[in-house]
């Protein structure tokens, strides 16, 4: 047993922490339907009931270091601090997933405390999540990572699972990163990129380091030329005021150019901050100032846009 309390000796251990309280929750990011992330005892991997799938998904920190490429100012994630784990290790996310994934395949997971009083139909894996503390695809052994969970879902008798990558799209221009990993994707697995803004200086608002705009959309059109991928784009309210109408057309302008290139946007989702964010100036915005965006993105770029 580590000094932390959690066990790194397998199965056994594994069922016996199932009739046990969960794990604590390490942070609120993530929030789905107000239940937070649960770790059981495993390092890496999570269990969540997320409103955005509509159901449970396994999530899996390819980046618990917390080290990020921009500096979200609605970012939920504190980076101060002592970190749980200093690297992800790949074969130890691999056991844990293949442990979590029994737990669906056995029914076993209306036996967790946090899942007693859940609805059956909510209690379904929706898909298992590539994501990170940060940015999945700057860690170092990311695509190791996702070439082990490919293998876990094509040999391990589990069945077929949708997976879905979580990204910023920083790492997707790495020299063969599409060669090595991405190409092993179905069609039905999804990668959802961000893209919170339609103008550099909105950037800047939401983004301390000044995240590079056009980097962001070099590498979604990159990608979106050669496979469907779902745009994610989180607009706070800053000192209580949404993006303008201006910043709101450029957006959907930028989606537009996006389409028009050849990029593959099967849908976007726009969202806002839900949980507190380590900097108080940015909170949620209402429910009508995000249908007025998602309107405004259909007239303009003939997308399908959402509210998730």
């Amino acid at each position: 047993m580590q000094s932390d309390g959690r066990s790194t000796s397998g199965q056994s251990a594994h069922a016996e922490k199932l009739e046990m309280p969960i794990a604590v929750e390490r942070n609120t990011s993530g929030m789905g339907f107000s239940f937070p992330r649960v770790y059981l005892d495993n390092r890496f991997v999570y269990l969540l009931l997320s409103a955005r799938a509509g159901g449970m998904t396994i999530g899996v920190d390819l980046e618990p270091d917390k080290e990020c490429n921009p500096s979200c100012t609605q970012c939920d994630i504190h980076r101060v601090g002592r970190l749980l784990e200093p690297r992800l290790d790949v074969q130890g996310m691999a056991d844990e997933l293949t442990r979590t994934l029994a737990l669906f395949r056995g029914g076993r997971v209306r036996e967790l405390p946090n899942y007693r009083l859940v609805p059956d139909q909510l209690l379904h894996l929706r898909h298992v999540s590539l994501v990170g503390e940060s940015e999945p695809t700057l860690a170092a052994d990311c695509f190791e990572a996702f070439e082990a969970v490919i293998h876990i879902r094509a040999l391990s008798g589990f069945g077929f699972f949708k997976l879905v990558l979580m990204t910023n799209g920083a790492g997707l221009d790495q020299p063969g990163a599409q060669q090595r990993s991405l190409r092993h994707l179905t069609r039905m697995d999804e990668i959802w990129l961000r893209l919170d803004g339609g103008t550099q200086t909105y950037i800047n608002k939401a983004n301390h380091s000044g995240a590079s705009l056009e980097k962001v959309l070099a590498n979604i059109l990159l990608l979106g030329r050669q496979r469907p991928v779902i745009i994610q784009s989180l607009f706070p309210a800053i000192h209580g005021e949404g993006p303008s109408i201006e910043e709101i057309e450029q957006y959907g302008q930028r989606l537009l150019e996006l389409k028009n290139a050849g990029a593959q946007i099967s849908h976007v989702q726009v969202y806002s901050a839900t949980c507190p964010a380590a900097f108080p100036p940015f909170s949620h915005l209402s429910l009508k100032a995000l249908s007025l965006i998602a309107k405004s993105v259909r007239q303009i770029s003939g997308l399908k846009t959402e509210i998730s």
